[in-house]
Order: structure tokens, then C-alpha cells, then sequence
């Protein structure tokens, strides 16, 4: 089933229902982002992610920053190895940036 068709039916439109209760499944908010879950979870523990596995998620857009390579906006967003910032206009530009970018090393490391 297509996210977007699922996320209609779970906002209202025409709800789904869990496989194994029959209950209504619900959108709830985890550690590892947004998933669909049975309303009666966690005794029932049928859930789906609503976001696929290495999908970043925008946290902030950056008006004021254009991307180097295509010129669009940049915008904030968290990763699976964290906050980065990178192209608004993925996946057709797949420019990113760092946000704290190591600094050079001073001293060099003694043999």
C-alpha cells in the first residue's frame, strides 16, 4: 500500500484496521520517527513505519542559504547519523554540508 493512500485512510477518509484485532490503526511518534500502529499498541504490535529506512526527515528550512551547485534553498535535516544540512531540491541535487565540521588538526601525530 502506497504511504500516501495509507495516511489518508488512517487521517479519516476511510480508516484501515489492524490485521490481527481489527481495530483502528493509528499514526504514533517513536524513537526512530513516525510509524502506524494498532490503537490497541503495545499489546497488539502491529506498526509501520511511515518513513523508510535512510529517508532524512527536514527539520528547518534555510532561507537565507542557497546550495553551491544548484542554487535552491538549503534546509536542515536529521539523518540516521544525525543533524546535516543539505539541498532542498533532493534528490535532484544531492548536495550536503556538515554542521560541525571537525577542525583541521594543529599537531601532527608523533611516530
Amino acid at each position: 500500500m502506497q504511504k500516501a493512500t495509507l495516511f489518508r485512510k488512517i487521517a479519516g477518509e476511510d480508516k484501515e484496521h489492524c490485521p490481527k484485532c481489527q481495530s483502528e490503526l493509528i499514526i504514533q511518534n517513536g524513537g526512530y520517527g513516525p510509524f502506524v500502529a494498532c490503537s490497541n499498541y503495545p499489546k497488539y504490535d502491529y506498526v509501520w513505519p511511515l518513513k523508510q529506512a535512510g529517508e532524512s526527515q527536514i527539520i528547518k528550512e534555510l532561507p537565507d542559504y542557497f546550495c553551491p551547485k544548484c542554487g535552491h534553498n538549503l534546509v536542515l535535516k536529521q539523518g540516521r547519523f544525525g543533524m546535516f544540512i543539505g539541498c532542498s531540491h533532493y534528490p535532484k541535487c544531492e548536495h550536503t554540508e556538515l554542521i560541525d565540521k571537525p577542525d583541521k588538526t594543529l599537531i601532527g601525530c608523533p611516530q
